[in-house]
């Protein structure tokens, strides 16, 4: 008799989440983790090599023109299979390295690592799957390790309560990334559509040092960063929607994903405005958006370190912290993103030396689930006044 599909699904993420001390080295968790992160990950990428037209970034393509980036697509398929039949062996739960395996072989059947782009009628519109999976696996080992081996709470999983709902909002911040671009560059395309006259000063901008420029931007989108942030606070319709990205209940790399669609769009639209408006070199522009992405991450992991002087002038995890705590004294502070000094010039700043917030989130009733969220800022009900 055949398993149904949701006891498959809850066996695989019973086994995900299992507890410490029965994932120790030599279980074959491990192997069977890994075996089945590479193997979606190679599966993903064989996807958008496939189907370009819909599944493939366009800014990635010279990655994958590169002589060795199929070589890769190979081996991180060949450890999938290697990962997998270890777990297999070592393992009394078959699960992950089946699961894995199972993936691993639908790549190989699309085409494996050196499958060929399958001609499609392109919409104009692409998902970005490519760039889904190289951030995820870029980010997650840059800061997945830190997290084991400096935590903060040393006790938290890495497959903590939520962590589904925080990838999915990874997942669609990334693979929409297209549609999310085209709109929030909108204002930019405007505002310098009607500006011609700014183009002096924009050459003069774009003459400065290139570490003039990036400081400058780091600055710029911090100042306009606090307030759109403040704002969100304190606006109450504008709060439904920036108190899904305060409902996580664990800090780590991946929480800071999730956010209100509606919230990305506009924080972006906010940030881009000065980067594309205002003659800055498009190393510059690049250069801060993968810079973002990388400060977004930290600020939100789960790493340790008091920072006690640092954290009155730099942005630390132990700054940002604060800003998600559960506490009284947490609420409505530290609203920077880089400069803590921002917060210190309008009196919003809270670093209680060497002490971190006993618990994070908010005090409302959010619902789980991605759709349940979506509709929060406009399902919600405003604290009756005390």
């Amino acid at each position: 008799m055949s398993m149904p599909v949701s006891d498959y699904f809850d066996k695989l993420m019973r086994d995900l989440e299992s507890p410490r001390q029965v994932r120790r080295f030599g279980s074959g968790w491990l192997a069977g983790f890994f075996a089945l992160l590479f193997a979606i990950a190679g599966f993903l990428l064989v996807i958008a090599l496939r189907f370009p037209e819909w599944f493939a970034t366009p800014e990635l393509e010279i990655v994958k023109a590169w002589g060795g980036f199929r070589g890769i697509v190979h081996a991180v398929l060949l450890a999938s299979y290697g990962l997998a039949l270890l777990s297999l062996l070592l393992r009394p739960r078959k699960v992950l390295g089946i699961s894995a395996l199972v993936i691993g072989i639908g790549a190989a059947l699309l085409g494996g690592a050196n499958v060929q782009p399958e001609e499609t009628r392109s919409w104009g519109v692409f998902f970005g799957l490519d760039f889904f999976i190289i951030n995820l696996l870029v980010t997650g080992f840059m800061f997945a390790p830190f997290e084991r081996l400096f935590p903060q709470r040393r006790e938290q999983r890495l497959f903590r309560t939520e962590w589904r709902e925080d990838l999915f909002y990874f997942l669609v911040s990334t693979m929409f990334v297209q549609i999310l671009t085209f709109i929030t560059l909108a204002p930019s395309t405007i505002i310098n559509a009607n500006t011609g006259s700014w183009e002096a000063f924009r050459a003069t901008v774009a003459g400065l040092p290139w570490l003039v420029q990036f400081a400058i931007v780091l600055v710029a989108s911090d100042f306009a960063q606090y307030w759109y942030h403040r704002l969100f606070h304190q606006v109450p319709f504008l709060w439904g929607f920036h108190a899904i990205h305060h409902s996580a209940k664990s800090m780590d790399w991946l929480a800071g994903s999730r956010m209100h669609l509606l919230e990305v769009i506009l924080l972006r639209m906010v940030t881009s405005l000065p980067l594309f408006t205002l003659g800055f070199s498009p190393s510059v522009m690049q250069a801060y958006l993968g810079f973002i992405y990388v400060w977004s991450s930290l600020l939100h992991a789960n790493v340790g370190g008091d920072f006690d002087r640092l954290g009155h002038w730099l942005a630390t995890p132990r700054f940002h912290h604060w800003h998600h705590g559960l506490e009284r004294e947490a609420f409505d502070v530290n609203f920077a993103i880089h400069f803590p000094w921002i917060d210190k010039l309008f009196g919003t700043f809270h670093l209680p030396p060497g002490r971190w917030p006993e618990n994070y989130g908010i005090p409302e009733n959010v619902p789980r689930g991605y759709l349940g969220q979506m509709a929060y800022p406009w399902t919600r009900k405003p604290k009756p006044p005390e």
